[in-house]
């Protein structure tokens, strides 16, 4: 029997609807993933190498998405936690292991994430300390009094800043033949080389991302039914950030690289200044200032909550949006102190671009632990219908393999040469 029009012409609208019911926490962590560390080593990238890590940010594209796409299917699928899976099914000391991980890349990510906000504040004459006081003091007032809706439509509005980014790239006017030969030529064997391409890696492919999605789509109460809808938000994440890399990348390349002014960035300062030529001066600051706290800030939501939830999840504690502080003080009092001591270290005065690549290449010296944990309870925690088996199970294996290995030995070849 054939339905009534009316009832047809809603589907379309419905299903519309569902989606934006579902997205969000794989925009979130994929605007999250274009941090400020991440911002750093792409227009480091660029600087000193062109265009010769360009097609990397292309292919790191489905790779990502076969990564966090598994924690979606994990998440919804299992209703836990990335930690509380590794607990119930490996045992307290490796889910104690994969959170050590876990809690050494949050650490080099805020404070990597606070000082590209205190650069910013630099740039425009205010003291890191009176830039700390004012996002440590902001951020704690939006998760104090918010939900877990309201925290990810802040942290998504604040992430659109982050397309600024793309306007640069866009009157940066990259040459196109330049931009197409630089991309297939590939030193290999340059150990500096192999070590920017291994914090591009790092950038991309965060042990952070894999928690917090997970245990996002498990607070947002996400169903089977969400599952597809919950995918599509994570293939759009995936290209979003990845456009982000390169459009920071091409900017650098075409400013600096291509004229002959290749140099190594060593400040916040530096890289706006390395912007300004393609805008002018005064929008130029602005226009990387406002992609540059869009990506600090929404970073530093998603890494704070992802380390004060996954303590809960292995420790046991209340560790959810949904609770007040009084009834969760564990989960908001883990979540301050991390605001309180990355605000501490930043304004006690760090190289931002140096840290930045070096929390990155750790990131990527971290993936083998990480890919294998998401890889095993894909396999063991999932019931027959959702498990990972199969070809695509092979191909996943393999690309967890390369992108894990390759990281690794470049970042060892990068550090040791």
């Amino acid at each position: 029997m054939t339905p009534p029009k009316s009832a047809a012409a809603h589907r379309p609208q419905k299903r519309w609807l569902r989606f934006l019911s579902v997205f969000g926490p794989g925009i979130v962590v994929m605007l999250a993933d274009t941090d400020a560390g991440s911002i750093v080593t792409a227009a480091q990238s660029g600087a000193e190498w062109g265009y010769r890590l360009l097609l990397l940010q292309a292919v790191l594209i489905p790779i990502l998405y076969i990564v966090q796409e598994l924690t979606v299917r994990l998440g919804i699928v299992t209703g836990q936690g990335h930690g509380q899976l590794i607990r119930r099914h490996f045992g307290n000391a490796w889910a104690w292991l994969s959170v050590s991980t876990l809690i050494l890349a949050c650490i080099g990510a805020l404070i990597t994430e606070l000082s590209g906000i205190a650069g910013v504040g630099l740039l425009v004459g205010i003291p890191a300390w009176v830039s700390m006081f004012i996002v440590i003091a902001g951020l704690m007032l939006m998760v104090y009094t918010g939900s877990y809706k309201s925290v990810e439509r802040i942290a998504i509005t604040i992430g659109m800043f982050e397309l600024a980014f793309l306007i640069v790239a866009w009157q940066a006017h990259a040459h196109a033949a330049a931009m197409l030969a630089g991309a297939f030529e590939l030193p290999l064997s340059n150990p500096k080389y192999l070590y920017l391409a291994a914090a591009n890696i790092g950038a991309v492919i965060m042990p952070w991302m894999v928690f917090y999605q997970q245990s996002a789509v498990v607070e947002k109460k996400l169903k089977l039914d969400d599952l597809p809808a919950a995918r599509a938000d994570t293939a759009i994440g995936s290209v979003v950030t990845q456009l982000i890399m390169a459009a920071v990348l091409l900017a650098t390349a075409a400013t600096l690289w291509h004229t002959g002014k290749a140099q190594s960035l060593e400040t916040v300062q530096q890289i706006a200044q390395a912007l300004t030529p393609v805008l002018g001066e005064q929008a130029g600051t602005l226009m990387f200032a406002l992609g540059m706290i869009g990506a600090a800030l929404v970073a530093t939501i998603v890494v704070t909550l992802t380390a004060a939830r996954t303590l809960g999840e292995v420790m046991g504690f209340r560790h959810s949006l949904e609770y007040l502080p009084r009834e969760a003080p564990w989960f908001y009092g883990v979540y301050t102190a991390s605001l309180m001591l990355g605000g501490f270290l930043v304004v006690s005065g760090i190289s931002l671009v140096k840290l930045s690549v070096g929390v990155q290449v750790m990131n990527a010296l971290l993936l083998p632990v990480v890919l294998g944990f998401l890889f095993l309870l894909a396999r063991r925690a999932l019931p027959e219908s959702h498990r990972l088996k199969g070809g695509y199970a092979i191909l996943v294996a393999l690309v967890i393999l390369i992108t894990a290995g390759f990281g690794v030995y470049a970042a060892l070849i990068g550090v040791f040469s």
